[in-house]
């Protein structure tokens, strides 16, 4: 009986599963909506939620404060005159050749109008005020009166050389709808949806129009010729998607047919979240995880609601099971997130976004997040998605391995900025948009300073996403802490109007994580041609919680020069035998040990952005360079809290390191009167950390 029980478990299992990946018709959308009783407003509340809303802004102080902030900038906007004057587009916007591509005036016209349509929408909803929706119906026809909501930067001009992401073509010509499209629709959808009450048919057809014309009908029936919209890892799937789902929703009282693009961008966005790594990371980064997962959020709400829950993206099991393990485990103590790839580095997540999460995954990890790393929410959506009673609960570890992506992170604890944080990512070089050739590179961040830095992404200017985006530091492997031998540098995995090659890249090898101590082990080496690198693995020990242990094999030809690079966020101070690195608030040496001669060497990445706008910069670091003497060279490296000189010239004269007769390394040094041993055995494909006294 229990065997058969677990069998049927088993079988239930596998259904639940398989429907999250299973796609959907126009068919289906068409028999979980009762159109027959959709009255706008429907979207994101109806008339039937307003009262308990109205009763939060009047009970809640946060919700109230929200309220009467947008009412305060709703009447600014009353006495607002709409230009009605479209200030000239630049044509060469990603470089700021001429004043039109400089000047930014034809972006804020757009923006001022969308988002004061948006503002004054609201306000006319919860007030039932007409004069708002007349004045937000003026800005909107200011927005629809623009000849497209697509932006010149990515139209053919300047994005057609660019490189394309996984599961997409080279053979693209068509750029007419980009995710600054995606999220008009969204944003004027919500618009229609809230005046339609308000307005004449005309005024009606006025936003429909606009919407039909400049997003549905761009896209209805031509998805094999928008790169986007199989493009599963990349955000403007998400983003572009959920725009014309949402327009799509918006307007099927007027036209029922379009639950053709809602069940499209049902089954593209599901697919999108299928992609998430499986403990929740997102290969480009926490950026555009961000944009492209709460942009999703919106459609997934909206049709939710109006399938009376019967199709239900939240329901993702990507999604569902580490809503937000990514935001939470790549925060950064006092600097928002980790700045891999073109993510950015800042916040992840607005304060509504992450409501909305708890609320529809019942997570305890993503309430413990909303409440430990944000502070009152401020938008009209942490209204209409109010915080949630979910009980927070702290993850058991601040470390953890994204086993998908290969990024991990090691640290004590999420918040405190006085315990070591150091992450860092092996995984595939198989992101041709936002990825970075940065195999085995980390980062080691303290007391609000990254002491060893990631640079950032470069200027998203004329050739960043071209194939030329490798020579730039930020995206090429010179500019990240990763090991080269004779200059050898990491390969792309994809160049346009080549095939991919996934082999490109490396994999975390092992990861554990105790109350005492981390441990990553890295192996980069297919991330390099393989003519000069011919092996490295790299180690890194976090002994929590504040000292870090680097240790590098590099397999190369007897006679190579090898080179461990660091890129320093602090000032710095070379020495003889070691980096004296000094934050706001402490200092740190990098210490690297050695069994021949070595020395450490300075230089600088220069930038130049191909954009009028930005200034040429000097990026410098520093790397211990060691000639090989043999097939195999063990670097090691040793980064830890100083409190001057002096104790960093103590703890370097302390360091021993030997090997026995198997070849196993022991590594040793004192710091403030304790000694700090760590033992790593060998075996036939290398060095394995084995234990710490």
């Amino acid at each position: 009986m229990m065997e058969k029980l677990k069998r049927i478990f088993c079988l239930v299992s596998l259904v639940v599963l398989f429907a999250s990946f299973t796609n959907i018709t126009k068919n289906d959308v068409d028999k979980a909506i009762n159109k027959s009783k959709l009255k706008h407003p429907y979207l994101y509340f109806s008339e039937a939620d307003k009262p308990a809303m109205l009763k939060l802004i009047k009970s809640d102080p946060e919700s109230r404060d929200i309220m009467a902030r947008m009412v305060a900038e709703a009447n600014v906007l009353m006495n607002m005159p709409v230009d009605r004057n479209i200030p000239v587009q630049g044509k060469n916007t990603r470089a700021g050749w001429t004043e039109s591509d400089r000047d930014g005036k034809y972006d804020k016209y757009a923006y001022l109008n969308r988002g004061s349509a948006l503002t004054l929408a609201f306000v006319y909803q919860m007030t039932g005020e007409q004069k708002y929706a007349e004045k937000s119906f003026e800005f909107a026809d200011a927005f629809c009166d623009l000849t497209t909501w697509t932006i010149r930067a990515h139209e053919f001009p300047i994005i057609y050389s660019r490189i394309m992401p996984y599961n997409v073509s080279d053979d693209q010509a068509s750029f007419s709808f980009d995710h600054v499209n995606g999220d008009s629709g969204r944003l004027m959808a919500a618009v229609y949806d809230w005046l339609y009450p308000a307005l004449t048919v005309a005024q009606r057809d006025r936003i429909r129009g606009a919407l039909l014309e400049k997003v549905i009908t761009r896209v209805r029936g031509n998805y094999e010729y928008h790169w986007w919209a199989s493009a599963y890892r990349c955000n403007w799937c998400g983003v572009c998607n959920s725009g014309v789902g949402l327009a799509g929703l918006a307007l099927l009282i007027e036209d029922p047919q379009l639950t053709d693009v809602v069940s499209e961008s049902y089954n593209r966005i599901n697919s999108l979240l299928n992609e998430l790594d499986i403990d929740g990371g997102w290969q480009e980064g926490g950026g555009y995880w961000n944009y492209g997962v709460h942009t999703s959020a919106f459609f997934a709400d909206a049709l939710k609601r109006l399938t009376d829950n019967k199709l239900n993206l939240f329901e993702n099991e990507r999604l569902k099971s580490n809503p937000v393990n990514f935001p939470l485990y790549i925060s950064v103590p006092g600097k928002g997130s980790l700045n891999f790839e073109d993510s950015g580095g800042g916040r992840l997540g607005d304060t509504y976004f992450i409501n909305k999460l708890v609320t529809e995954t019942k997570s305890g990890t993503a309430a413990y997040y909303r409440n430990e790393f944000y502070k009152e929410g401020t938008d009209m959506f942490d209204i209409i998605w109010p915080r949630s009673a979910v009980k927070p609960v702290p993850p058991a570890s601040a470390s953890i391995h994204f086993r998908t992506i290969d990024w991990w992170v090691m640290r004590s604890d999420f918040k405190d900025q006085d315990k070591v944080l150091v992450a860092g990512k092996a995984g595939k070089n198989d992101d041709p948009h936002h990825g970075h050739l940065d195999i085995g590179h980390f980062i080691v961040n303290w007391k609000g300073d990254y002491f060893i830095t990631d640079i950032g992404s470069g200027s998203y200017d004329e050739k960043y996403f071209n194939d030329e985006r490798w020579n730039y530091p930020q995206a090429g492997s010179t500019g990240h802490n990763v090991v080269f031998v004779n200059g050898e540098l990491q390969l792309p995995g994809k160049m346009r109007k080549q095939p991919y090659n996934f082999n490109i890249g490396g994999k975390v090898l092992k990861f554990s994580t105790s109350e005492k101590l981390d441990y990553v082990l890295m192996d980069p080496t297919n991330a390099y041609p393989g003519i000069e690198m011919k092996g490295w693995r790299r180690h890194i020990i976090l002994d929590k919680p504040v000292v870090t242990v680097v240790v590098d094999e590099v397999i190369s030809a007897p006679g190579s020069e090898i080179e461990v690079r660091f890129h320093n966020g602090v000032a710095k101070d070379v020495k003889e035998n070691y980096v004296l690195l000094t934050g706001k608030s402490g200092n740190m040496a990098l210490i690297p040990v050695v069994d021949q001669e070595f020395n450490i060497s300075q230089g600088r990445h220069p930038s130049a952005a191909v954009n009028a706008t930005r200034p040429f910069t000097w990026i410098e670091y520093f790397g211990t360079i060691v000639k090989a003497n043999k097939d195999k060279t063990i670097i090691a490296t040793i980064i830890l809290p100083v409190i001057d000189d002096n104790e960093a010239q103590q703890i370097y004269k302390s360091i021993n390191k030997s090997f026995d007769n198997n070849g196993s390394l022991t590594l040793s040094f004192v710091k403030g009167g304790k000694e700090f041993k760590y033992v790593y055995k060998n075996d036939k494909d290398g060095l394995r950390f084995g234990n710490v006294n």
